[in-house]
């Protein structure tokens, strides 16, 4: 690999994913120069989730996975096939209802999918192998909520019990669902990559944060901050009817998961604009003590 030929690939707050010039044909490069939460692993599970999802969800190939080199100060790379098409958040915003009723329901029907790959139980993925670890910290949102409290001292104590309120009562719903699936854990449109003519989704990237986890987390990612009405029901349509299930309820369920993530990154705010923005929702959330509120405008 010509490393002099790597440039950054946009789309990324990591800043360790690069495009590459070789043989006349152009792949995807990701360094893992800083350990993540995987660790040493991190590039061989990353490689194995898409060898596992390949054929079932639109993926890259793996063209190569290298391991560091601690001698020479060589971090470990994962080089991947580049697909086509563009980011979906450029795409969304431009749409119409009608085309968005269309891209919504190919995201839905893709989040269907990862609803329904199983796995025995939640926790990181901690090897090649995919073997599942143990989450340390909170048993339930609500000892979620207060580990993350110290970040939320700034708001009012009105607000911080509204928030352990909603958290309890998400909680109390999300337990209602008794198994566990593979959770890609970023899937917005950053993470889609969509062909503009025809809105098929040719590409979902970036897994360094998948897991076993919850089979609403991502829908509950998917419509946390793109609220757009043709769009959420194109979405809700698709996933529901994959799943058996009234689009309502998954959307309850939808935003009761999207709770976990949304008091992570509420906790850092201040770090990039997608925390900033998660903060603003979940105090609106609290305020409300409503799962499904929005900011007021302005």
């Amino acid at each position: 690999m010509d490393f002099a030929s790597l440039t950054p690939l946009e789309g990324g707050w990591s800043g360790q994913t690069f495009l590459a010039e070789a043989a006349g044909e152009r792949h995807v490069v990701r360094i893992y120069a800083e350990p993540g939460s995987r660790g040493e692993q991190a590039h061989e599970v990353d490689a194995a989730l898409l060898r596992l999802v390949r054929g079932l969800l639109p993926v890259a190939d793996v063209l190569e996975v290298r391991r560091g080199d601690p001698a020479t100060g060589m971090p470990a790379l994962l080089v991947t096939s580049l697909l086509p098409g563009e980011r979906g958040d450029l795409v969304l915003p431009r749409l119409t209802n009608a085309e968005q009723a269309i891209l919504g329901r190919e995201v839905g029907a893709l989040v269907a999918a990862l609803g329904g790959m199983p796995q025995l139980r939640a926790g990181p993925f901690v090897d090649g192998d995919l073997r599942i670890g143990t989450f340390g910290g909170a048993e339930g949102l609500d000892d979620w909520v207060r580990l993350h409290e110290p970040a939320l001292d700034h708001w009012s104590d009105d607000d911080r019990a509204g928030l352990l309120a909603v958290a309890e009562e998400a909680q109390e719903l999300l337990d209602s669902v008794g198994r566990h699936c593979l959770v890609h854990s970023d899937l917005n449109p950053k993470n889609l990559l969509v062909d503009p003519t025809t809105l098929r989704i040719t590409g979902l990237v970036d897994w360094e944060f998948a897991h076993a986890g919850h089979p609403f987390t991502d829908l509950g990612n998917v419509l946390r901050f793109d609220r757009q009405p043709a769009y959420v029901e194109a979405v809700l349509a698709a996933y529901a009817e994959r799943h058996d299930t009234e689009p309502a309820q998954a959307l309850h369920l939808a935003r009761a998961a999207d709770l976990w993530a949304l008091v992570d990154l509420a906790a850092r705010r201040g770090q990039n604009p997608v925390a900033d923005q998660a903060e603003h929702l979940l105090r609106a959330v609290a305020a409300e003590r409503d799962r499904h509120a929005w900011p007021a405008a302005g």
